[in-house]
Protein backbone atom coordinates (compact mmCIF):
# COMPACT_ATOMS: atom_id res chain seq x y z
CA UNK A 1 0.00 0.00 0.00
CA UNK A 2 2.86 2.39 0.72
CA UNK A 3 3.74 2.36 -2.98
CA UNK A 4 0.21 2.83 -4.29
CA UNK A 5 1.01 6.41 -5.37
CA UNK A 6 3.73 5.11 -7.70
CA UNK A 7 1.04 3.96 -10.13
CA UNK A 8 1.17 7.61 -11.21
CA UNK A 9 3.89 7.60 -13.85
CA UNK A 10 5.21 11.04 -12.88
CA UNK A 11 5.63 10.05 -9.24
CA UNK A 12 7.29 6.79 -10.28
CA UNK A 13 9.79 8.70 -12.41
CA UNK A 14 10.53 11.10 -9.56
CA UNK A 15 10.94 8.27 -7.03
CA UNK A 16 13.47 6.42 -9.20
CA UNK A 17 15.55 9.49 -10.03
CA UNK A 18 15.83 10.36 -6.33
CA UNK A 19 17.49 6.98 -5.72
CA UNK A 20 20.26 7.52 -8.28
CA UNK A 21 22.85 9.67 -6.53
CA UNK A 22 26.18 8.91 -8.24
CA UNK A 23 27.84 7.40 -11.31
CA UNK A 24 27.78 3.80 -10.09
CA UNK A 25 25.83 1.23 -12.13
CA UNK A 26 22.19 0.96 -11.05
CA UNK A 27 19.75 -1.84 -11.77
CA UNK A 28 16.11 -0.78 -11.93
CA UNK A 29 13.54 -3.58 -11.59
CA UNK A 30 9.92 -2.68 -12.33
CA UNK A 31 7.54 -5.54 -11.59
CA UNK A 32 3.94 -5.67 -12.90
CA UNK A 33 4.77 -2.57 -14.90
CA UNK A 34 1.49 -2.80 -16.81
CA UNK A 35 -0.28 -1.44 -13.72
CA UNK A 36 1.27 1.97 -14.36
CA UNK A 37 -0.56 3.91 -17.04
CA UNK A 38 1.98 5.47 -19.46
CA UNK A 39 4.81 3.37 -17.98
CA UNK A 40 6.56 3.55 -21.34
CA UNK A 41 7.03 7.31 -20.84
CA UNK A 42 8.96 6.60 -17.63
CA UNK A 43 11.06 3.81 -19.15
CA UNK A 44 11.95 5.79 -22.26
CA UNK A 45 12.76 8.89 -20.20
CA UNK A 46 15.01 6.96 -17.80
CA UNK A 47 16.79 5.30 -20.67
CA UNK A 48 17.43 8.64 -22.33
CA UNK A 49 18.50 10.59 -19.24
CA UNK A 50 20.33 8.02 -17.07
CA UNK A 51 23.28 6.37 -18.77
CA UNK A 52 24.49 4.36 -15.76
CA UNK A 53 21.40 2.15 -15.35
CA UNK A 54 20.05 -1.11 -16.68
CA UNK A 55 16.26 -1.29 -16.65
CA UNK A 56 14.31 -4.55 -16.26
CA UNK A 57 10.54 -4.64 -16.64
CA UNK A 58 8.29 -7.64 -16.05
CA UNK A 59 4.66 -8.03 -16.94
CA UNK A 60 2.02 -10.66 -17.56
CA UNK A 61 1.36 -11.39 -21.22
CA UNK A 62 -2.34 -11.09 -20.37
CA UNK A 63 -1.82 -7.38 -19.79
CA UNK A 64 1.21 -6.59 -21.89
CA UNK A 65 1.63 -8.73 -24.99
CA UNK A 66 5.18 -8.99 -26.28
CA UNK A 67 4.33 -7.60 -29.70
CA UNK A 68 3.06 -4.41 -28.04
CA UNK A 69 6.43 -3.69 -26.46
CA UNK A 70 7.96 -2.87 -29.83
CA UNK A 71 5.46 -0.03 -30.15
CA UNK A 72 5.57 1.48 -26.66
CA UNK A 73 9.34 1.11 -26.22
CA UNK A 74 10.27 2.14 -29.75
CA UNK A 75 11.77 -1.30 -30.43
CA UNK A 76 14.80 -0.71 -28.18
CA UNK A 77 14.61 -3.64 -25.81
CA UNK A 78 15.62 -7.25 -25.38
CA UNK A 79 12.78 -9.70 -24.73
CA UNK A 80 13.09 -12.78 -22.50
CA UNK A 81 10.16 -15.18 -22.52
CA UNK A 82 9.72 -16.98 -19.21
CA UNK A 83 8.60 -20.55 -19.88
CA UNK A 84 7.00 -23.03 -17.49
CA UNK A 85 9.47 -25.16 -15.55
CA UNK A 86 11.75 -27.47 -17.49
CA UNK A 87 11.97 -31.00 -16.10
CA UNK A 88 15.28 -30.16 -14.45
CA UNK A 89 13.76 -27.10 -12.77
CA UNK A 90 10.72 -29.13 -11.73
CA UNK A 91 13.04 -31.59 -9.97
CA UNK A 92 14.99 -28.77 -8.31
CA UNK A 93 11.72 -27.30 -6.99
CA UNK A 94 10.03 -30.50 -5.84
CA UNK A 95 13.19 -32.35 -4.65
CA UNK A 96 11.80 -35.52 -6.25
CA UNK A 97 13.92 -38.36 -7.60
CA UNK A 98 14.67 -37.25 -11.15
CA UNK A 99 15.25 -40.80 -12.40
CA UNK A 100 11.97 -42.10 -10.96
CA UNK A 101 9.50 -42.79 -13.78
CA UNK A 102 6.67 -41.52 -11.55
CA UNK A 103 8.34 -38.09 -11.35
CA UNK A 104 8.56 -37.89 -15.12
CA UNK A 105 4.99 -39.17 -15.55
CA UNK A 106 3.77 -36.43 -13.22
CA UNK A 107 5.63 -33.78 -15.18
CA UNK A 108 4.43 -35.23 -18.49
CA UNK A 109 0.81 -35.16 -17.37
CA UNK A 110 0.52 -31.98 -15.30
CA UNK A 111 3.18 -29.75 -16.85
CA UNK A 112 5.50 -27.16 -15.40
CA UNK A 113 3.45 -24.28 -13.97
CA UNK A 114 5.29 -23.81 -10.65
CA UNK A 115 2.27 -23.33 -8.36
CA UNK A 116 0.68 -26.59 -9.36
CA UNK A 117 3.49 -28.42 -7.51
CA UNK A 118 1.94 -27.25 -4.24
CA UNK A 119 -0.84 -29.80 -4.72
CA UNK A 120 -0.65 -33.58 -4.54
CA UNK A 121 -4.27 -34.56 -5.22
CA UNK A 122 -5.18 -34.65 -8.91
CA UNK A 123 -8.50 -32.92 -8.22
CA UNK A 124 -6.65 -29.99 -6.63
CA UNK A 125 -4.16 -29.80 -9.49
CA UNK A 126 -7.04 -29.72 -11.98
CA UNK A 127 -8.82 -27.00 -10.00
CA UNK A 128 -5.66 -24.90 -9.99
CA UNK A 129 -5.06 -25.34 -13.73
CA UNK A 130 -8.70 -24.55 -14.52
CA UNK A 131 -8.44 -21.39 -12.44
CA UNK A 132 -5.31 -20.33 -14.31
CA UNK A 133 -7.02 -20.91 -17.63
CA UNK A 134 -10.43 -19.46 -16.77
CA UNK A 135 -9.39 -16.42 -14.79
CA UNK A 136 -6.12 -15.49 -16.47
CA UNK A 137 -6.23 -16.76 -20.03
CA UNK A 138 -9.92 -16.39 -20.75
CA UNK A 139 -10.66 -13.28 -18.73
CA UNK A 140 -7.54 -11.26 -19.47
CA UNK A 141 -6.24 -12.49 -22.80
CA UNK A 142 -9.43 -13.24 -24.69
CA UNK A 143 -11.15 -10.05 -23.60
CA UNK A 144 -8.01 -7.98 -24.18
CA UNK A 145 -7.73 -9.22 -27.73
CA UNK A 146 -11.42 -8.60 -28.36
CA UNK A 147 -12.32 -12.26 -28.93
CA UNK A 148 -15.92 -12.32 -27.76
CA UNK A 149 -16.70 -15.98 -28.36
CA UNK A 150 -14.97 -17.90 -25.56
CA UNK A 151 -16.76 -21.12 -26.53
CA UNK A 152 -15.19 -20.95 -30.00
CA UNK A 153 -11.82 -20.13 -28.42
CA UNK A 154 -12.11 -23.29 -26.30
CA UNK A 155 -13.12 -25.47 -29.25
CA UNK A 156 -10.14 -24.34 -31.31
CA UNK A 157 -7.78 -24.92 -28.39
CA UNK A 158 -9.21 -28.41 -27.81
CA UNK A 159 -8.61 -29.24 -31.45
CA UNK A 160 -5.01 -28.01 -31.23
CA UNK A 161 -4.49 -30.15 -28.10
CA UNK A 162 -5.85 -33.22 -29.90
CA UNK A 163 -3.64 -32.49 -32.93
CA UNK A 164 -0.43 -31.58 -31.05
CA UNK A 165 2.60 -32.56 -33.10
CA UNK A 166 0.55 -33.32 -36.22
CA UNK A 167 0.47 -31.31 -39.44
CA UNK A 168 -2.02 -28.49 -39.17
CA UNK A 169 -4.69 -27.99 -41.83
CA UNK A 170 -7.10 -25.06 -41.69
CA UNK A 171 -9.63 -27.01 -43.76
CA UNK A 172 -9.64 -29.89 -41.27
CA UNK A 173 -10.27 -27.66 -38.28
CA UNK A 174 -13.03 -25.77 -40.13
CA UNK A 175 -14.70 -29.13 -40.87
CA UNK A 176 -14.32 -30.09 -37.21
CA UNK A 177 -15.95 -26.83 -36.11
CA UNK A 178 -18.77 -27.37 -38.61
CA UNK A 179 -19.40 -30.78 -37.03
CA UNK A 180 -19.76 -28.91 -33.73
CA UNK A 181 -22.29 -26.56 -35.30
CA UNK A 182 -19.87 -23.63 -35.71
CA UNK A 183 -19.26 -22.02 -39.08
CA UNK A 184 -16.28 -19.65 -39.30
CA UNK A 185 -14.10 -18.19 -42.02
CA UNK A 186 -10.43 -19.01 -42.48
CA UNK A 187 -9.62 -15.42 -41.51
CA UNK A 188 -11.46 -15.75 -38.18
CA UNK A 189 -9.78 -19.09 -37.49
CA UNK A 190 -6.31 -17.61 -37.96
CA UNK A 191 -7.18 -14.63 -35.76
CA UNK A 192 -7.94 -17.05 -32.91
CA UNK A 193 -4.79 -19.09 -33.57
CA UNK A 194 -2.79 -15.86 -33.56
CA UNK A 195 -4.38 -14.98 -30.20
CA UNK A 196 -3.40 -18.38 -28.77
CA UNK A 197 0.20 -17.82 -29.91
CA UNK A 198 0.36 -14.24 -28.61
CA UNK A 199 -0.92 -15.44 -25.25
CA UNK A 200 1.90 -18.06 -25.24
CA UNK A 201 -0.62 -20.88 -24.83
CA UNK A 202 0.62 -22.55 -28.00
CA UNK A 203 3.76 -22.28 -30.14
CA UNK A 204 3.90 -22.64 -33.90
CA UNK A 205 6.69 -24.76 -35.37
CA UNK A 206 7.32 -23.96 -39.03
CA UNK A 207 8.41 -26.64 -41.46
CA UNK A 208 11.85 -26.26 -42.98
CA UNK A 209 12.73 -27.77 -46.36
CA UNK A 210 16.18 -29.23 -45.65
CA UNK A 211 17.09 -29.70 -49.31
CA UNK A 212 15.48 -26.49 -50.59
CA UNK A 213 16.75 -24.57 -47.54
CA UNK A 214 13.55 -22.60 -47.13
CA UNK A 215 10.94 -22.11 -44.42
CA UNK A 216 7.56 -23.41 -45.57
CA UNK A 217 4.30 -21.66 -44.74
CA UNK A 218 1.94 -24.64 -44.95
CA UNK A 219 1.30 -27.78 -42.88
CA UNK A 220 3.06 -26.36 -39.83
CA UNK A 221 2.67 -27.88 -36.38
CA UNK A 222 1.52 -26.50 -33.05
CA UNK A 223 2.79 -27.44 -29.60
CA UNK A 224 1.46 -26.60 -26.15
CA UNK A 225 3.52 -24.27 -23.99
CA UNK A 226 2.38 -26.20 -20.91
CA UNK A 227 1.16 -29.79 -20.84
CA UNK A 228 -0.92 -29.16 -17.71
CA UNK A 229 -3.17 -26.80 -19.69
CA UNK A 230 -3.23 -29.40 -22.46
CA UNK A 231 -4.38 -32.02 -19.94
CA UNK A 232 -7.43 -30.05 -18.79
CA UNK A 233 -8.34 -29.12 -22.37
CA UNK A 234 -7.94 -32.65 -23.71
CA UNK A 235 -11.06 -34.42 -25.00
CA UNK A 236 -9.68 -37.81 -24.04
CA UNK A 237 -8.91 -39.11 -20.57
CA UNK A 238 -5.21 -39.09 -21.23
CA UNK A 239 -3.00 -37.29 -23.73
CA UNK A 240 -1.18 -39.43 -26.28
CA UNK A 241 2.19 -40.04 -24.61
CA UNK A 242 4.12 -40.14 -27.86
CA UNK A 243 3.03 -36.62 -28.74
CA UNK A 244 3.37 -35.43 -25.13
CA UNK A 245 7.02 -36.52 -25.13
CA UNK A 246 7.55 -34.81 -28.48
CA UNK A 247 6.02 -31.67 -26.95
CA UNK A 248 8.37 -31.89 -23.94
CA UNK A 249 11.39 -32.12 -26.25
CA UNK A 250 10.16 -29.15 -28.30
CA UNK A 251 9.67 -27.02 -25.16
CA UNK A 252 13.07 -28.03 -23.79
CA UNK A 253 14.80 -26.96 -27.00
CA UNK A 254 13.10 -23.56 -26.79
CA UNK A 255 14.14 -23.21 -23.15
CA UNK A 256 17.74 -23.98 -24.17
CA UNK A 257 17.65 -21.09 -26.62
CA UNK A 258 17.25 -22.92 -29.93
CA UNK A 259 15.14 -21.92 -32.89
CA UNK A 260 13.14 -25.04 -33.67
CA UNK A 261 11.68 -26.20 -36.99
CA UNK A 262 10.07 -29.35 -38.30
CA UNK A 263 12.38 -30.79 -40.97
CA UNK A 264 11.04 -31.76 -44.39
CA UNK A 265 13.11 -34.18 -46.47
CA UNK A 266 12.44 -35.55 -49.95
CA UNK A 267 10.90 -38.70 -48.51
CA UNK A 268 9.55 -37.69 -45.12
CA UNK A 269 10.16 -35.63 -42.02
CA UNK A 270 12.65 -35.08 -39.23
CA UNK A 271 10.82 -34.22 -36.01
CA UNK A 272 13.02 -31.24 -35.17
CA UNK A 273 15.84 -29.15 -36.58
CA UNK A 274 17.24 -26.98 -33.78
CA UNK A 275 19.63 -24.14 -34.54
CA UNK A 276 21.56 -21.68 -32.39
CA UNK A 277 24.30 -19.41 -33.81
CA UNK A 278 26.53 -21.85 -35.75
CA UNK A 279 25.08 -24.94 -34.05
CA UNK A 280 22.56 -27.26 -35.66
CA UNK A 281 21.16 -30.57 -34.42
CA UNK A 282 18.60 -33.01 -35.79
CA UNK A 283 16.24 -34.86 -33.45
CA UNK A 284 13.81 -37.73 -33.82
CA UNK A 285 11.48 -38.41 -30.87
CA UNK A 286 9.86 -41.75 -30.05
CA UNK A 287 7.97 -43.02 -27.01
CA UNK A 288 9.45 -46.51 -26.99
CA UNK A 289 11.41 -48.43 -29.60
CA UNK A 290 9.08 -51.41 -29.35
CA UNK A 291 10.79 -53.53 -32.01
CA UNK A 292 13.44 -53.45 -34.70
CA UNK A 293 11.01 -51.96 -37.23
CA UNK A 294 10.44 -48.92 -35.01
CA UNK A 295 14.18 -48.55 -34.48
CA UNK A 296 14.83 -48.71 -38.22
CA UNK A 297 12.10 -46.15 -38.89
CA UNK A 298 13.35 -43.62 -36.36
CA UNK A 299 17.04 -43.97 -37.23
CA UNK A 300 16.25 -44.26 -40.94
CA UNK A 301 14.65 -40.80 -40.95
CA UNK A 302 18.17 -39.35 -41.16
CA UNK A 303 19.15 -41.22 -44.36
CA UNK A 304 18.33 -38.27 -46.59
CA UNK A 305 20.76 -36.01 -44.71
CA UNK A 306 24.22 -35.59 -46.15
CA UNK A 307 25.76 -33.22 -43.62
CA UNK A 308 27.77 -33.89 -40.46
CA UNK A 309 25.61 -32.10 -37.90
CA UNK A 310 24.75 -34.18 -34.79
CA UNK A 311 21.75 -36.47 -35.09
CA UNK A 312 19.80 -37.77 -32.09
CA UNK A 313 16.98 -40.17 -31.37
CA UNK A 314 15.35 -39.43 -28.01
CA UNK A 315 12.99 -41.92 -26.35
CA UNK A 316 11.96 -43.43 -23.01
CA UNK A 317 14.05 -46.53 -23.67
CA UNK A 318 16.73 -47.27 -21.11
CA UNK A 319 18.71 -49.41 -23.57
CA UNK A 320 21.17 -47.50 -25.75
CA UNK A 321 20.37 -48.08 -29.43
CA UNK A 322 23.00 -45.70 -30.87
CA UNK A 323 24.20 -46.74 -34.32
CA UNK A 324 25.66 -45.46 -37.60
CA UNK A 325 26.84 -42.24 -35.99
CA UNK A 326 23.33 -41.45 -34.69
CA UNK A 327 23.17 -40.93 -30.92
CA UNK A 328 20.34 -42.45 -28.93
CA UNK A 329 19.46 -40.78 -25.62
CA UNK A 330 17.04 -41.62 -22.84
CA UNK A 331 14.70 -38.65 -22.52
CA UNK A 332 15.08 -38.23 -18.74
CA UNK A 333 18.88 -38.26 -18.97
CA UNK A 334 18.73 -35.78 -21.85
CA UNK A 335 16.42 -33.44 -19.92
CA UNK A 336 18.79 -33.46 -16.96
CA UNK A 337 21.86 -32.54 -19.01
CA UNK A 338 23.54 -29.17 -18.55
Amino acid sequence: MEFEDLKDYKKLNEYIKEKIKDKKIYYIFLDKIQNVDKFEVVVNALRASIKNASIFITGSNSKLLSNELSTVLSGRYVLFNIYPLTYKEYIELTKKDAKDDNSFEDYLKWGGLPNRTQFTEESNIKDYLHSVFDFIILRDVVERLGLKDTALFNLILQYIVDMTGRKFSANNIIKFLESEGRVISTKTLYSYLDALCKALIIEKAYRYDIHGKAILKTLNKYYMTDLGIAQIKNNNYEINKSFAIENVVYNELLARGYEVYVGKTKQGEIDFIATKTDEKIYIQVAYLSADENVIKREFGAFKQLNDNFPKYVISCDKTNFSRDGIIHKNIIEWLLEK
